[in-house]
Formats: structure tokens, sequence, C-alpha cells
């Protein structure tokens, strides 16, 4: 069993900060690729970033410049520092990994969801 854990969500004005966490556990032999994604209402799952386990770094356009990905590779964890936030950014955020599991299996795996809302 593999469990991602995401915390940090809440309610922001526009223009303010948040930072979201991930905490990966279970049965694993190794974490690869680690990101975020998020679905606004009515919408997609769209990426939001990833970070190699050797720290190669892409963002989507439109959060360049305002939010930062990062990540602990001892602690299974993977992290969000989102700043000027805009009301478009209100959405459930999902932490990405690829696992390679104990029993060799590599998969796809996402957490349940942390809700960022905000207003303006």
């Amino acid at each position: 069993q593999v469990q991602l854990v995401e915390s940090g969500g809440g309610l922001v004005q526009a223009g303010g900060s948040l930072n979201l966490a991930c905490t990966v556990s279970g049965s694993i032999n190794r974490v690869n690729l680690m990101g975020w994604y998020r679905q606004a209402p009515g919408q997609s799952r769209d990426l939001v970033g990833t970070i190699t386990s050797v720290n190669g770094i892409h963002l989507v356009e439109d959060v360049k410049g305002r939010f930062t990905i990062s990540r602990d590779n001892a602690k299974r964890m993977v992290f969000l520092q989102m700043n000027n936030l805009k009301v478009e950014d209100t959405a459930i955020y999902f932490c990405y990994a690829q696992i390679l599991r104990s029993d060799f299996r590599m998969t796809n795996d996402y957490g349940q969801g942390t809700q960022v809302t905000v207003f303006s």
C-alpha cells in the first residue's frame, strides 16, 4: 500500500501565499518524479509542476514566477510554495508521485487533494 497525504490548503485573499506539503509513505522502493496537479470546478485536472529526484523542475507558464516546487528525498515529501495567489488559482490541488514499489511495480499515484480557495 502507498499513501500520498497533502496538507496546507485553505482560504486566502488574492495576493497572499500558501505552502502545500505532501508526504509519501508505504511499501516503496524509490520515489521518482513528484509534482502537483490542480482541478478547478468543472475543469479537467491540469499539471502545475513537477520535480525530479535530482531537482529538475518544470512549472507551467501561468505559475512561473509565483509558485516554487521543492522536495525532500529523505522524508519523501514534495512542497508547493504559492505566492501572489490569484482568484483563478482556486482549485483542488493533488500531489503526484511516480513510485517504484517494493514489489518493483512502477505506478503513478495521487493524493486525495487539498482545497485552495483564493478570494478577491
